[in-house]
C-alpha cells in the first residue's frame, strides 16, 4: 500500500505522453521531427538547470550524457519520426514492446528476474494496446517501424540504466531530469540543424504546442518518471507505459472527435488490466519487510535506481 502514491504519481507521466501524437499532428509544423524533439527537450532542461542550480560532478558528467542520449537525445527524434511516418495506432503498438525490453535488460543488469506474471502482464497490455489503436488498412512504413522499435529500445535501456546508477547523493529528481534533458537537447541540436536546416517560422499554434510539450509533457512528466524509477522496480515502471495509448485514445475521443468502438473500449480495459496486474505483482513482492528493533532508528536504505512513454 505504501507504493500506491508513488505508482499513481508515476502513472501521470505516460498519461501526459498520450497527448504527444495529438499535439504533434494538430499544432506542430509538419516533417520536423528533430526540431520537435529539440524544442521539447532543451528549453525544459535549461529551465530546470536554472531552477535547481545543480550541475553534474565527476563521473556524472558522462553518465548524464549517456542517460540523456538514451532517454532523450535518441528517443525523442525516433519517437517523432515514428509519429510522422506511421499512423498513431501503429506507432503505439510498436512502442508497447518496451516492457519486454525492460524485463530482459533488468534481468541482466539489475537482477530483477521477470516472473511469469510480469511477462503475462506485458503481453496482456500489448494485446490491449493493439485493440485500442490498430485500424484496418493501417500503413506499415519500414522506416517508421524501425524508428519506433529503436526508440522503444533506447528508452528501455535508459530506464534500466537510470535504475542501476541511481542519483548522486543530495541530488533530487528535478535536477537529475534537467541534466538529462539538457544533454539530450544538446545532442539533438546540431543534428537537427544539419538534417532539417534552420528552424521554421512559428505561428501561435506551434508556439503553444512546443510550450506544452516542453513544460507539461517533458519537464513535469519526466520528473515524475525518474522519481518513480528511483522508488519502483524498473519493469513495474515500464508497465505503466501502457497508459499512454489509453490516454491517446481518450484524448482523440474528447478533443479530436474520434469515435471509440466497442473493440477499442475492450482494448482499453485489457491494457489497463495488464498495467494493474504488473503493479499488484510488485506491490505483493515488496510487502514483506525487515523488522527494525525499536532501539535502532529506521533509516531509509538507498536502492540504486526508468515511460522513460
Amino acid at each position: 500500500m505504501s507504493r500506491l502514491p508513488t505508482i499513481a504519481l508515476t502513472a501521470l507521466a505516460p498519461l501526459a505522453w498520450g497527448s504527444t501524437y495529438a499535439v504533434t499532428t494538430q499544432l506542430l509544423p509538419p516533417d520536423r521531427p528533430l526540431f520537435a524533439g529539440l524544442m521539447r527537450a532543451l528549453p525544459a532542461g535549461l529551465v530546470l538547470l536554472a531552477a535547481t542550480r545543480a550541475l553534474p560532478r565527476g563521473a556524472w558528467w558522462w553518465k548524464s550524457a549517456v542517460l540523456g542520449t538514451l532517454n532523450i537525445g535518441a528517443f525523442f527524434p525516433l519517437l517523432f519520426l515514428a509519429a510522422y511516418r506511421l499512423p498513431g495506432g501503429v506507432a503505439s503498438v510498436v512502442g508497447s514492446v518496451g516492457p519486454l525490453f525492460v524485463a530482459g535488460l533488468a534481468a541482466a543488469l539489475l537482477s530483477e528476474r521477470p516472473s511469469a506474471r510480469t511477462l503475462t502482464a506485458a503481453v496482456i497490455g500489448a494485446v490491449g494496446v493493439s485493440l485500442v489503436v490498430l485500424r484496418a488498412g493501417a500503413g506499415f512504413d519500414a522506416l517508421g517501424l524501425l524508428a519506433g522499435v529503436a526508440g522503444s529500445a533506447s528508452m528501455s535501456a535508459g530506464t534500466v540504466l537510470t535504475k542501476r546508477w541511481g542519483r548522486p547523493k543530495g541530488v533530487g529528481p528535478l535536477a537529475f531530469t534537467g541534466w538529462q534533458l539538457t544533454a539530450g537537447g544538446l545532442l539533438i541540436a546540431p543534428v537537427a540543424l544539419l538534417v532539417e536546416g534552420l528552424p521554421p517560422a512559428l505561428d501561435a499554434r506551434a508556439v503553444t504546442g512546443y510550450a506544452y510539450l516542453a513544460v507539461a509533457n517533458t519537464a513535469a512528466a519526466y520528473w515524475l518518471w525518474f522519481r518513480g524509477i528511483g522508488r519502483l522496480p524498473a519493469t513495474s515502471v515500464s508497465l505503466l507505459g501502457f497508459l499512454s495509448p489509453i490516454s491517446a485514445a481518450a484524448i482523440g475521443w474528447a478533443v479530436l472527435d474520434q469515435a471509440l468502438t466497442p473493440v477499442q473500449l475492450l482494448g482499453m480495459a485489457i491494457a489497463f488490466t495488464g498495467t494493474l496486474l504488473g503493479q499488484l505483482h510488485y506491490s505483493r513482492r515488496a510487502a514483506p519487510s525487515v523488522s527494525v528493533p525499536k532501539s535502532v532508528p529506521a533509516v531509509p536504505v538507498a536502492v540504486p535506481s526508468r515511460l522513460s512513454r
